[in-house]
């Protein structure tokens, strides 16, 4: 049975918007859940030493990617990948340094990372290590851009997708994935035969929605659909999320902080399978993860990424995940503001 409301219902359910957003600050060491190894901190002088290490590399990295741009050198194959890297283990080692000393821990950063992970005076690097990424994932030059790119993913259901809002970027680390909403070509084309399925059913309540669907396939034609801005996040989502859309209910139930929602969505990206299975369960918070594989999906997405304890993790519930996704609190609160003005508008 169709339910005849508007896609926009779907995010309104997602994100009901509360100003009084928790944040998860995962500071010092965690009791480990049963089965989980005990990791014991670096000493003091192993942990320094490591972390002025960690920093000069970071430093270093940067610096040569920026010579290389700078003068226009040829970059590496995934130039990103490298810097990525470095500021992971820095990230990681400062987490160790404080987990042996913590009166390292600091002051508060504006990129409102858990001070146990990150050392405020160092904000200047990653300022650096955003503004590298903007050059290196800049779209290519027949990216078809949107003029209302926020309106756009909130009609469509979804909202600041992986790339913080950007529109069609490319991809530092990876050959494979691409666009706003950063999929694969594989996955892409999915997305478009399940768009294709649903679509005159969505016409019969929505009908603008379908008609600037009509005028951006006309725009996009016979190239890449992931970088036109509306065909990759319709794309994207409906490849991911067009069998979640009845389970939204659940979701909102047992988990009625938004951003904890948000990060569901983002889960469905990253480990579709288990996060899938963990909203039939009966038992969201509590459904435990274990396969290696999966857990190495996630400290490729900066989840348990950084530092001895977090890496040392072989099992997590989806609770523990959750709070783990704190690199993601900044992005989605963001949203949360933007979902909020975009909302205000259609009201007025």
């Amino acid at each position: 049975m169709i339910i005849k409301v508007p896609l926009l219902n779907i995010i309104v359910a997602l994100t009901v918007m509360s100003l009084l957003l928790g944040r998860v600050a995962v500071l010092g060491f965690t009791s480990p859940a049963a089965g989980q190894a005990i990791v014991h901190a670096k000493p003091q002088s192993e942990a320094m030493s490591s972390y002025n290490d960690a920093v000069s590399r970071f430093k270093q990295v940067l610096q040569q990617r920026r010579t290389q741009i700078d003068s226009k050198q040829q970059l590496p194959d995934l130039p990103g990948q490298a810097l990525y890297l470095a500021r992971n283990s820095m990230l990681s080692a400062y987490k160790d340094l404080t987990d042996a000393f913590p009166s390292k821990i600091g002051r508060p950063n504006k990129f409102k990372i858990p001070p146990a992970y990150f050392d405020a005076e160092n904000e200047p690097l990653l300022d650096e290590y955003a503004n590298l990424f903007a050059i290196m994932q800049a779209p290519p030059a027949n990216a078809q851009m949107s003029d209302t790119p926020f309106k756009d993913v909130v009609d469509l259901g979804i909202f600041f997708a992986e790339t913080n809002g950007n529109q069609n970027i490319g991809n530092a680390r990876s050959n494979t994935y691409k666009g706003s909403l950063q999929t694969g070509m594989s996955e892409d084309q999915v997305g478009q035969r399940k768009w294709s399925a649903i679509k005159g059913a969505i016409a019969a309540f929505d009908p603008a929605l379908i008609a600037r669907d009509a005028e951006e396939e006309r725009r996009i034609g016979n190239l890449d659909h992931r970088f036109n801005h509306w065909t990759a996040v319709r794309d994207g989502l409906v490849n991911a999320h067009a069998d979640v859309f009845l389970q939204i209910p659940v979701l909102a139930k047992a988990l009625p902080n938004p951003i904890d929602q948000m990060k569901v969505f983002e889960l469905i990206q990253i480990i579709p399978s288990p996060t899938k299975s963990a909203l039939q369960s009966g038992n969201l918070l509590g459904y435990r993860v274990s396969e290696p594989v999966i857990m190495g999906y996630l400290r490729n997405n900066s989840i348990f990424t950084f530092g001895q304890v977090d890496r040392a993790k072989t099992s997590a519930t989806f609770r523990e995940i959750l709070d783990a996704m704190w690199l993601f609190n900044d992005k989605f609160e963001r949203a949360s503001v933007k979902f909020d003005e975009i909302k205000s508008q259609r009201a007025n």
